[in-house]
Order: structure tokens, then C-alpha cells, then sequence
């Protein structure tokens, strides 16, 4: 019996971006919102285009970074320049093909949870950008990794993140909110990515709201500092394993 991976939708789109059609654009289909157009340029984009919330993130980066759900590589390349030793990670055979083409000096293709070799180093900054903690997909799977995370991270590390507060998806007319309490909590999402008319498999996402973060890290045995926010509610929060002192802020 002949069986056939997923097809890798993100990968294929951002391999033709890379090869020169520009173009390029994968469609976005979310369980809580319309569907939307994503152009595989978005990933390209250099720090300039940058959302002002990953542009702090990487000024806050320190030491050996480890840059999950790296996509294209433009955050792995952009600290690259800056003289950082990077690793990129991502899932997607063809973004891990295009952030080696691109110049990227260590790339790996593998999830979040991969445990750390014996003879990696640990790491000092892990960076979750682009609502990269919607990568843990439910709360369960946030747990999952912090608990994780502090087998990757130095003894001062810290992880960088971005996530949003949806609430305002089930917001009615008058902003009253459209929410079963008695169901799952209203920031796990299911999103499918479709590209030239090949549909990937169905994956969950997490948007976590800044509160309920909070306490998911404190449980965990992190402090979290939330050291950014824009006007989508879109936050930028440092985790640090509780006992590590936090750089101060000016």
C-alpha cells in the first residue's frame, strides 16, 4: 500500500516566491475568521518592513538563538547580520530549503517539541514571532513546550514571543461577546492553508490573551514581562524561568 505525505502548502508557495514568482499567494482558511490571502512575499520581507513588535523582539535578542517557526528566515538572517549564532526551525520541508538557499548557516526541519541534542548548546533567546506561540496549538500544547522549553534554554534565558487576543472575533454588534464558556477556550482556532488547489491537512493554533498567558507562565515556573503591544492586540511578552532576573527596561 502506497501512502502520501501531506502536501507542504507554505513550503511550496515560499520555494516559488524564492525561484521568482512573485505572486505567490496562499489562501488562509480559519475556523474563527473569513479566509484570507497571505502573499509568500510576506516572509521575505526585511527588517524595515518589519511589524515594530518583531523589530524589539530581535533588538532584545541575546547570546545563541534558536528561531522556531522560522518560515523564509528573514528573522534568522536579519540576526545573522548582527553577528548572532542562529538556528532556524521550521516543520515545512520548503521553508527549511529556502532559509538554506537564502544563507541561513543552521537550519533544521522539525517541531517545536524535538528534543535538544546532547551536543547542542543551549540556548539563550528562543524566538516565537509572527504569533509564533500559536505554534503550541491549545493551551495544553503551551504547557507542553514551556515545560520543554527550559531543556533548550540556557540558565538566563529567555524565550521572545508574539501572540493576540482574539476576543474581538465573537464580539456581536453592540460588542457584547459570542463566547460558550462551557467550550474550548476561545483562542484555540483550526487553520488550513490552500495553494494552486491543493489543500494541506487541517492544524490547530493558539491565540492566548495576555491574562490567561500570565498564568499558564507562573504556573510553569516563568515570569512573564509583556515589553510590547500595537494596536491589533497583538502583544510581545519575555518569558524567563522564574529565579533569572529580567533586563530592565528603560
Amino acid at each position: 500500500m502506497t501512502t502520501t505525505s501531506a502536501p507542504d502548502i507554505l513550503g511550496h508557495a515560499l520555494l516559488d516566491y524564492h525561484r521568482g514568482q512573485a505572486s505567490a499567494t496562499v489562501t488562509v482558511h480559519c475556523s474563527a475568521a473569513d479566509d484570507e490571502p497571505l502573499p509568500a512575499a510576506y516572509f521575505f520581507r526585511t527588517v524595515l518592513q518589519m511589524p515594530e513588535l518583531e523589530r524589539q523582539a530581535l533588538d532584545e535578542s541575546r547570546g545563541r538563538v534558536l528561531d522556531l517557526g522560522a518560515g523564509a528566515g528573514c528573522h534568522s538572517l536579519e540576526l545573522q547580520s548582527r553577528g548572532f549564532d542562529v538556528k532556524a526551525v521550521d516543520v515545512s520541508a520548503g521553508a527549511a530549503q529556502v532559509m538554506t538557499e537564502r544563507g541561513v548557516r543552521e537550519v533544521a526541519r522539525h517541531d517545536l517539541f524535538a528534543p535538544r541534542a546532547p551536543a547542542e548548546l543551549p540556548y539563550d533567546t528562543i524566538l516565537l514571532l509572527m504569533n509564533g506561540l500559536g505554534l503550541t496549538g491549545t493551551l495544553e500544547g503551551l504547557d507542553k513546550f514551556l515545560a520543554h522549553a527550559k531543556t533548550l534554554l540556557a540558565p538566563d534565558g529567555q524565550i521572545l514571543a508574539t501572540s493576540s487576543d482574539v476576543r474581538y472575533l465573537y464580539e456581536d454588534e453592540d460588542g457584547a461577546l459570542r463566547i460558550n464558556l462551557n467550550g474550548p477556550y476561545y483562542g484555540e482556532v483550526q487553520y488550513t492553508l490552500s495553494y494552486k488547489g491543493q489543500d494541506g491537512e487541517p492544524f490547530p493554533w493558539l491565540f492566548i490573551d495576555a491574562a490567561l498567558l500570565n498564568d499558564a507562565a507562573e504556573a510553569a515556573g516563568y515570569t512573564a514581562d509583556f515589553i510590547g503591544e500595537d494596536d491589533n492586540e497583538q502583544y510581545l511578552v519575555r518569558l524567563t524561568p522564574q529565579g533569572v532576573s529580567s533586563p530592565q527596561i528603560n
